[in-house]
Order: C-alpha cells, then sequence, then structure tokens
C-alpha cells in the first residue's frame, strides 16, 4: 500500500436549511403562507486522510451526516466550509475530470438500464467513459469470471435476481478502472453467499489494484470481512478514526461464553454474569460477563467444575454490538 494519501478532508462542515413543521391543520396553513425554517448542521468540522489502496468503514446511524460527507467526497453536494482533495482534485469545482477516477456503487439504485442487459448496459459506460477497446475488454472478461457473471450478463436486467444485479452493478462501477470506489450498501438484501461472493472478490480487487475504497453500511460483516479502518461519524461529528481492533479491544471488556451440556443443570448461577438460552437448543447456554469485574478463568472454571461440558467456547461481542453501545454512550471514546 502507498503512504500517499488519496483523500483528505479538512474542516469539512454542512448544513442544511430546513423547513419548521407545526402541529394541526392551523399550523399546516400557516406553514404554506409563512414558512419557518431552522439551520441543521449536518457535517461539523469533519477531517480525516485515507491513504491509496486503505479499505474504510464510513459509518453511523440514520441522520448521522455520513451520507452528506459522502456525497461531498464524491462532488455531488458543495461543502460550506473546509476542504476535500480527492486524487488531486476537488470534487465540486473539478467534478468532470473527477468522476473519471471514481466509481460508485449503491445497494439501493442500480446504475444498470431495466429493460437492458449488463452487457448492454456496459457497452454505453464504455463510450460514456471513452474506455479505450483493450481496457474495457480485458476488465470486462476479468470481472465477468471473477464475479460470475457469463451465466447471465446477457439477459435483460429486470430478471436478475437482487444477488445477480449487485455483481453487475459493481463490475459497471469498474470498469473504467478508478482510483476510488464509494459503496453504498452493496449487499443489502442478499443472501449469505452472494454476500460472501461480493466481499470475497472485493478484498481481492483491493489486494491486485491497489484501490481506495470507503464503505458505508449498516451490515456490519460488510466492514469486519472487508476493512481494518473504522471511521465512526455521529451527530455531524466524527467520533473515532481507527482499527477495528482497537475498538474491539481498547473498549470493549465483555466476553461471551457458549456452552453446550451434557445435561443441563437445574440452576446455572454464577456470579456476576448474566445468563441466557442459546437459540431455543435446550443443551446450551450463552454467558455473558464483564471481564473488569469477573476474570474469564474464574467462569470458566466455574462452568467445568461444577457440571458436564460437553462444548464450550469464547466469543467477543460483534462489532455491531460494539458500535451500538458507542453510539448510545456505553462505550465512551477518548
Amino acid at each position: 500500500m502507498s503512504s500517499e494519501n488519496m483523500i483528505e478532508v479538512s474542516g469539512l462542515c454542512k448544513t442544511f436549511k430546513i423547513q419548521k413543521r407545526a402541529q394541526g391543520f392551523i399550523g399546516a396553513l400557516k406553514n404554506v403562507f409563512y414558512p419557518e425554517h431552522e439551520l441543521k448542521k449536518a457535517v461539523n468540522d469533519v477531517s480525516f486522510s485515507i491513504k491509496e489502496g486503505e479499505m474504510v468503514g464510513f459509518i453511523g446511524p440514520n441522520g448521522a451526516g455520513k451520507s452528506t460527507t459522502v456525497k461531498m467526497l464524491s462532488g455531488i453536494l458543495c461543502p460550506d466550509s473546509g476542504q476535500i482533495t480527492v486524487a488531486g482534485y476537488t470534487p465540486h469545482k473539478q467534478r468532470k475530470e473527477y468522476v473519471a477516477n471514481i466509481g460508485v456503487v449503491f445497494g439501493q439504485k442500480s446504475q444498470l438500464s431495466w429493460d437492458l442487459s449488463p452487457l448492454d448496459s456496459y457497452e454505453v459506460i464504455k463510450h460514456i467513459y471513452r474506455i479505450p477497446d483493450k481496457l474495457y475488454k480485458e476488465n470486462l472478461e476479468r470481472y465477468t469470471e471473477l464475479l460470475g457473471l457469463g451465466g447471465f450478463i446477457s439477459q435483460p436486467v429486470r430478471q436478475l435476481s437482487l444477488g445477480q444485479r449487485m455483481r453487475a452493478d459493481i463490475a459497471a462501477a469498474l470498469l473504467h478502472s478508478p482510483k476510488i470506489v464509494f459503496f453504498d450498501e452493496p449487499t443489502i438484501g442478499i443472501d449469505v453467499v452472494g454476500k460472501d461472493k461480493i466481499r470475497s472478490f472485493i478484498k481481492t480487487l483491493n489486494k491486485t489494484d491497489n484501490i481506495t475504497m470507503i464503505f458505508t453500511t449498516h451490515d456490519m460483516q460488510d466492514i469486519e470481512q472487508t476493512c481494518e479502518r473504522l471511521i465512526i461519524i455521529d451527530d455531524g461529528k466524527k467520533l473515532y478514526d481507527g482499527s477495528l481492533d482497537n475498538v474491539r479491544k481498547g473498549y470493549v471488556s465483555t466476553r461471551i461464553i457458549e456452552a453446550e451440556f451434557e445435561r443441563l443443570p437445574v440452576l446455572l448461577n454464577i456470579p456476576k454474569t448474566e445468563v441466557a438460552e442459546a437459540g431455543g437448543d435446550p443443551h446450551k447456554r450463552i454467558v455473558t460477563f464483564n471481564t473488569d469485574e469477573i476474570a474469564t478463568g474464574e467462569v470458566m472454571a466455574a462452568l467445568m467444575d461444577t457440571h458436564n461440558i460437553k462444548d464450550i467456547s469464547i466469543k467477543e461481542p460483534g462489532i455491531d454490538a460494539v458500535i451500538r453501545d458507542i453510539y448510545l454512550g456505553k462505550i465512551v471514546i477518548g
């Protein structure tokens, strides 16, 4: 990975003017003739840099400001203040030249024509981006193989499953060999097999082509399986910028033990732990505890010494649970 910064953001701010909504019929009538507005600061002094070839998860709850930030990064919105430089371009000022260097994948909005086949749409994209014949042929053959497009590339998009369409959309975003790709919910609504295929392709492409990638998603498995770095934004401000491992190791002391018993004990009472059923399995229990209050070894000993254990495993909470606790203020990031 290059040490050069592909993306540099400094003091980014964006405010929207939002109409106030009054209650009741009189209030609604008043809004029509005498509308009142308030200012909402969607992005508030956000700064970060991303190196060439990095894969970064950019996440936050709904209304946090992440989509607004990504729209400014992609040149769709103009910031009120602050500076953005991506691949040497200022996105909102050099949009025509800039878009030739980026790819965007929207999980909920396809860039493929509904009535055309993916192959026909790719031909249109080839002319829009003026992709040289040799590069177009090489990329098309490569992505067709890696994404498994061969079985449906000539079928109308309306006949494709969601997973097939998503894979075709990813190929469309990459045909012109962009330096940066923005992924917005790339696996939403797709089955487990389809998600794994997309994530595997993304990781492979990052390694082979050194493409800088930014993910905005609510599926934390997308982040965990593709990214090493996480940027968390909430209420327009950056909460965290660092590695996923630091989020887990530095801020989380919760541990989960899943135990399968030869015969479920009548009473399973271990101090300073919480015990719950495990997915309806009558022989399994989930034991949750905080390592600041009781050591993992003590919990294991209490289980092993007094009960007949068939199988046992120790887990950390998923990253989605960690992020939820950060949003709720249960984990304070210093």
